[in-house]
């Protein structure tokens, strides 16, 4: 009788071990399945500039290019492949970037925000007044577009596709960063690495909205002139 029952014990404690394992492995086969599933979507993806050639700016139109002896490239560059990751936008685009004068990028910019993208723009305030700068085009088209009020630069250069793909570098929005300058851009997916890009620029799209620009600069004009008057009623200016 004795056997019996420690046999029994055993067969049991066998069968939970067995169930266990299965329990374990089934659990690491979904994981390992979620795992590849999820590394097929991982995007990390860097671009140099200069670009050797100019890319076709009516390559990433519907048919592309139609010209029979057109002067630009059809072949992928860095610039074909930023522009891709940008019209890969379906809902919104934020960009901060110091700089923007480069009229191919621009365009692209105006036609995902007349496809329905929300697009917003921080920028340069004196880059912004700069000869060739596309901020008077993209706020006639209707986007909105803040900037600082700072005798410092608001020298940001990165753009969030979706709030899922974040763009980063040294890359400014010009011709000659295109096609003279040693640039480079990140291209990530990484929540981990986003997050903090997006919540910086929510910060600074509040920051600089415009009623609030204004508030603080008649602040400190406020308080420069009362300054002067305390400062001349003390005998302090003459």
């Amino acid at each position: 009788m004795g056997y019996l029952k420690l046999f029994g014990i055993a067969l049991a404690a066998s069968c939970v071990v067995d169930l266990l394992y299965l329990l374990v492995f089934r659990r690491r086969k979904r994981v390992s399945s979620g795992e590849k599933a999820q590394k097929g979507h991982v995007i990390h993806k860097v671009l140099f500039f200069p670009d050797a050639q100019v890319s076709c700016p009516r390559q990433s139109q519907p048919g592309g290019c139609k010209m029979r002896r057109c002067k630009f490239t059809h072949d992928t560059t860095s610039l074909s492949q930023l522009k891709q990751y940008l019209c890969s936008a379906k809902k919104t685009l934020d960009l901060c970037v110091y700089t923007i004068s480069c009229l191919d990028l621009a365009k692209t910019v105006v036609d995902l925000h007349h496809k329905g993208v929300l697009v917003r723009i921080i920028t340069d305030k004196e880059q912004m007044e700069q000869t060739g700068s596309q901020v008077w085009y993209f706020r006639s088209e209707g986007i909105q577009v803040r900037h600082d009020n700072s005798p410092y630069f608001m020298h940001h250069k990165f753009a969030i596709v979706d709030n899922s793909i974040l763009i980063n570098g040294s890359f400014n929005w010009t011709r000659q960063a295109i096609t003279g300058n040693s640039e480079n851009l990140l291209v990530t997916n990484s929540r981990r690495i986003l997050r903090p890009y997006a919540e910086e620029f929510q910060r600074l799209w509040n920051m600089y909205e415009p009623g609030l620009l204004k508030k603080r600069r008649e602040g400190s004009e406020k308080f420069l002139k009362d300054l002067k008057a305390t400062g001349t009623s003390n005998g302090m200016r003459q």
